[in-house]
C-alpha cells in the first residue's frame, strides 16, 4: 500500500474514532479519559519544539509518561480544534496531571521559566560574559551598553530567550527604578542629576558587600561632596585601571592612586564622569536617601564590614586597629 494512502486512512480513522468518542456514551468515554489522573508518579519536563505537530507532542508526552494512549489525546484535541492552539516551548507536568490539564497547559504557553541571576556591583563587560555563559539563554548579545545602565536582579526566563531581548530588559528596569527612586529623593542631596546618583550609587555598591552599609557609606560620600572633600575611594581607581574589564587582580599599590586618570578620586574632585559597575536597587536607593550620620571617613574592620569615623582622629585610630589585625593575620 503507498504510504500516502496509508497516511490518509489512519487520518480517517483518527477522525471515526474522535467522533465516536463525542458522540452518544463515547462522549462519557471521552471526558473519562481527559479528565482521569495521568500515570506519572513524579512531576516531569517536556521540552517541546517550535513546530512539532499533536501527534509529535502526544508522543512526547507519552515517552515522557505523562499521559497513556497518545493516540486518544490525538483524537481528542483535533476533534474539539485545540491541536492548532497548543504552544511550544519547556513544561513542568506535574504528578498525575490529566490529558485535559496538559492540553490547558500547553494552550495557556505558561512555559517553565529558569532564573537569570546577574549579581549586584559587575561592570557591563562582566555582565556580559556572565550572559554569554548562560546555557539557558540564545543568540547574540548586542553592542556594550553604557556602564551603570543594566539592572542586576534575577530575572526568570524561558529556555531559549534571545540574550539581546534579557539585556534590553536590564536596561529598561533600570531606566524605570532609576526614575522611580529620584523621583522619591531626599531634597537635600548633593546630586543634580539622575546620571550623578547612578555614579555614586556604583560606588556605593563596589566599596560594601553588606547591604545594612549601603545607607552609611552613602552619607559618608555625600558628606565629603558637601563638603568639597574628595572622595579617594579605590573602586574608581581599580576602574580606571583595568576599564571595567574585570578585577585587578592585585592589591592597589600607593603609585596607582597618583595616576593621572579622571575616574581617579585621589586626584579629581567630586564625582568620576560616570559609573564604575551596575549597581542594584538597594545602593541606588542609599545613594538617594543616604543615613542622617556625620561620618566622613571608613575603613575595613577586619570582619567584612567596616568602621566609620565622624573625625580624621578618629579614623587614623580605626585604620591603625585594621593595620594590626591584617599583621596578625598575615
Amino acid at each position: 500500500m503507498p504510504r500516502w494512502l496509508r497516511g490518509l486512512l489512519i487520518a480517517a480513522a483518527a477522525i471515526v474514532v474522535a467522533g465516536a468518542l463525542l458522540t452518544g456514551g463515547g462522549w462519557y468515554f471521552a471526558q473519562r479519559y481527559l479528565h482521569a489522573p495521568g500515570p506519572s508518579l513524579a512531576a516531569t519536563v517536556v521540552d517541546l519544539a517550535r513546530g512539532s505537530g499533536v501527534t509529535a507532542i502526544a508522543n512526547q508526552l507519552a515517552d515522557a509518561g505523562a499521559i497513556e494512549h497518545p493516540s486518544a489525546f490525538v483524537a481528542l484535541a483535533r476533534a474539539s480544534g485545540r491541536d492548532r492552539s497548543l504552544k511550544a516551548g519547556e513544561y513542568a507536568i506535574e504528578a498525575g496531571m490529566s490529558p485535559e490539564a496538559i492540553m490547558a497547559l500547553l494552550e495557556s504557553g505558561k512555559v517553565l521559566l529558569h532564573p537569570v541571576a546577574v549579581p549586584e556591583g559587575l561592570t557591563v563587560q562582566e555582565v556580559f560574559a556572565a550572559l554569554a555563559a548562560s546555557p539557558i539563554l540564545s543568540g547574540e548579545l548586542p553592542a556594550l551598553p553604557a556602564e551603570g545602565s543594566l539592572l542586576p536582579e534575577t530575572y526568570l526566563v524561558p529556555r531559549g530567550e534571545p540574550r539581546a531581548a534579557i539585556v534590553q530588559r536590564m536596561g529598561s528596569d533600570m531606566q524605570v527604578a532609576l526614575a522611580q527612586l529620584w523621583a522619591a529623593r531626599r531634597p537635600d542631596l548633593p546630586l543634580r542629576t539622575p546620571e550623578e546618583a547612578l555614579v555614586l550609587a556604583s560606588i556605593i555598591e563596589k566599596e560594601t558587600s553588606k547591604p545594612e552599609e549601603y545607607p552609611l557609606v552613602a552619607a559618608v560620600f555625600s558628606n565629603r561632596l558637601r563638603q568639597g572633600m574628595p572622595l579617594q575611594t579605590d573602586p574608581t581607581v581599580i576602574y580606571a585601571l583595568t576599564g571595567g574589564k574585570g578585577p585587578l587582580g592585585r592589591d592597589l599599590l600607593r603609585a596607582d592612586l597618583a595616576i593621572d586618570h579622571p575616574y581617579n578620586t585621589y586626584r579629581i574632585a567630586g564625582l568620576p564622569p560616570g559609573p564604575i559597575a551596575n549597581p542594584g536597587r538597594g545602593a541606588l536607593a542609599a545613594a538617594l536617601d543616604p543615613a542622617p550620620v556625620d561620618y566622613l571617613y571608613f575603613v575595613a574592620d577586619g570582619t567584612g564590614g567596616h568602621a566609620f569615623a565622624t573625625t580624621l582622629a578618629e579614623h587614623n585610630r580605626n585604620v591603625a586597629r585594621w593595620r594590626k589585625l591584617k599583621q596578625a593575620g598575615g
